[in-house]
């Protein structure tokens, strides 16, 4: 069955960035039998050039530029999920990887059963069931363009306080625990120190200026608190 980009009847678009011709090709091909509208490229800076797409299947180890800055400056630029597919499988440039922006990190040698459901997975974390555009008092979460505004000003998030706060306003009043954050905003295997979601929740309620917008359950998680003395939006 063809996956479908929510609200579109298009077929969702894959960009493919791979160096090695064969490894591009079996690639190309086994995703246009799974249904996929897929585009190709050899070097970072076609990547760069390349047409909008939905999910960008990116090679760290391109002849031209380096792969994690192609990823870095196509996330400043798109909302696409990105899946880092390469040869690097240290923690290290995982974790680089990821920082700039990456979805999802694959290793190579994989198999093409487990590349679409990585796909699945980011696609759906991208796009959400639901309104586009989450309210909760003055706070609006806009799921299409991935920008937040508090009483109709925007406020610059990073991608890991979008996912986060996204995580939060998608069910205000639900506590969401620890582990489902992490593994929203960071990934599915994480097995890092959870105190670096206490430094992510800090700076989010910094920048939203909202003192208890963002409430801690102790020994749960978070969530969004009551609206009460927070001033609505014009």
């Amino acid at each position: 069955m063809k996956e479908q980009a929510r609200g579109s009847s298009k077929e969702t678009r894959v960009l493919v960035v791979e160096d090695d011709r064969g490894i591009a090709e079996s690639l190309e091909r086994g995703l246009r039998q799974a249904g996929y509208t897929v585009e190709g490229v050899r070097t970072g800076r076609a990547a760069l050039a390349a047409a909008s797409c939905d999910v960008v299947l990116l090679d760290l180890g391109l002849p031209d530029i380096d792969g994690v800055e192609v990823c870095r400056r196509l996330r400043a630029r798109s909302d696409a999920a990105i899946i880092a597919v390469t040869a690097r499988g240290e923690e290290a440039d995982r974790v680089v990887a990821l920082d700039e922006g990456a979805d999802d990190y694959l290793v190579k040698p994989f198999g093409l059963a487990e590349l679409l459901a990585r796909m699945r997975a980011v696609l759906r974390r991208r796009r959400p069931a639901g309104p586009e555009i989450l309210r909760h008092g003055p706070l609006a979460v806009d799921l299409r363009t991935r920008q937040v505004a508090m009483d109709g000003h925007p406020v610059a998030l990073t991608p890991k306080e979008f996912c986060i706060l996204e995580c939060l306003a998608a069910d205000p009043g639900r506590v969401v625990t620890r582990q489902e954050i992490l593994e929203r905003a960071w990934d599915a295997h994480w097995y890092g120190p959870t105190k670096v979601l206490d430094v992510h929740i800090a700076a989010l309620r910094r920048k939203l200026g909202a003192s208890g917008l963002i409430e801690t359950v102790y020994g749960h998680g978070f969530r969004l608190g009551a609206v009460e003395g927070l001033r609505e939006p014009p």
